[in-house]
């Protein structure tokens, strides 16, 4: 049987490549933010422009030179060679993650703001697995990461149980809640349990070997796998599952959903749990993840760096949709992989890229801005009897 096309059908397929098409915009807005930024900051580059009604190939070529040259350095540090592409992919798989944790309370009407203090909890009690037990190998990478998405999965319910029977707004708790876990991290490593012997600054012994993501490339390993499934698994709950039609029903319209019968309460909990050990799962992966050098970095106070609040603009990037989100954690992770690449070739500053991820947000956040800017991407307003819009 041919599938008959409604004109819902055609609406909603239409928005879902209006939202794609504005993604691309809010895309290619950034890079020509950031060209603007990086020629205005360049004393050499921006007094070329004195000439610019006299000779003006100086000036455009000054600029192009410099757009260029940085541009292709990121795409070199990101994508450049099998050596890139490992770094980008080993920068990207917490931020996948940890979006993919922000993304699902998000589809369910939750703002999860810890997913930072979920990362936390996850890397402290993965790298402890990883420096503390002594296992034989699969065995113990298993012990290591279950412990760590099991720790965020309990940090994330207990914000969840919160919301639920107290009331609670989610924002003000998980953010305490980050703080929390911070306070947490700096006592234990303050702790002989933690310390590494022989030293007084906070840092802990290191995982052994058998906990570790084993590496495929250099820095591309296991890890980047298992957030390949977290992407897959979150997919087929959202779609596929009968709790991922209440989450989608609750974060729609919770009152709705109660009125039908849906438990909002336990829905809230559930989500949050799960969307604590999505983002438990980033910690593991800073925890027993092979750093930049092959080895994982040891235990402190910046291991999971920011990768909690990155994976809100992750999550806002990819429309809380795991496809999305896998897509928009390799865009920043190959961001952060190029941004070196950048400093060292084209000597733009560091900061740079992070300057581009937040004009990214910024437009994508903003999608009546790129309308705007973009003309084409307005929606045409259907057109009725007797000429009237």
């Amino acid at each position: 049987m041919t599938e008959l096309t409604t004109p819902a059908t055609k609406h909603r397929a239409t928005f879902q490549w209006r939202g794609i098409a504005i993604t691309v915009a809010a895309f290619v807005l950034a890079l020509l933010a950031g060209a603007i930024l990086m020629i205005v900051s360049d004393p050499e580059v921006a007094g070329q422009f004195a000439y610019l009604f006299t000779a003006p190939a100086l000036p455009l070529g000054a600029a192009w030179g410099k757009v260029s040259s940085a541009y292709s350095a990121l795409a070199v540090g990101a994508i450049g060679s099998p050596a890139a592409l490992a770094a980008t992919t080993r920068e990207a798989a917490p931020l996948i993650c940890a979006g993919l944790g922000v993304g699902l309370g998000f589809r369910a009407g939750l703002f999860n703001i810890g997913a930072q203090g979920q990362a936390i909890i996850g890397a402290i009690l993965a790298a402890w697995v990883g420096f503390a037990l002594q296992l034989p190998p699969v065995l113990h990478l298993i012990v290591a990461l279950t412990a760590g998405v099991i720790g965020g999965a309990v940090w994330g319910g207990i914000v969840g149980y919160l919301k639920a029977k107290t009331g609670a707004h989610e924002v003000i708790v998980t953010i305490m809640f980050n703080y929390i876990a911070v306070g947490i991290l700096a006592w234990l490593l303050t702790t002989k349990a933690f310390l590494r012997p022989g030293r007084q600054d906070p840092i802990s012994p290191a995982v052994h070997d058998t906990s570790t993501f084993p590496s495929i490339f250099g820095q591309l390993h296991v890890g980047f796998l298992v957030a390949l499934l977290a992407a897959l698994g979150t997919w087929w709950l959202i779609e596929r599952s009968t709790i991922g039609f209440t989450i989608r029903a609750v974060g729609a319209n919770p009152h709705a959903a109660g009125t039908a019968g849906m438990d909002v309460a336990r829905t809230t909990i559930i989500t949050m749990a799960i969307a604590g050990l999505l983002a438990g799962l980033a910690g593991v992966q800073s925890a027993i993840g092979p750093a930049a050098n092959g080895v994982p970095t040891p235990l402190s106070q910046g291991i999971v760096g920011s990768v909690g609040f990155d994976a809100i603009t992750v999550a806002l990037l990819g429309r809380s949709r795991p496809l999305g989100i896998v897509f928009a954690g390799l865009l920043f992770g190959g961001l952060h992989a190029g941004g070196l690449s950048m400093q060292s070739i084209a000597g733009t500053p560091l900061t740079l890229s992070m300057v581009l991820q937040a004009l990214i947000v910024l437009f994508v956040a903003a999608p009546g801005l790129v309308r705007t800017l973009v003309p084409f991407l307005r929606e045409r307003r259907a057109v009725v009897a007797g000429g009237q819009a």
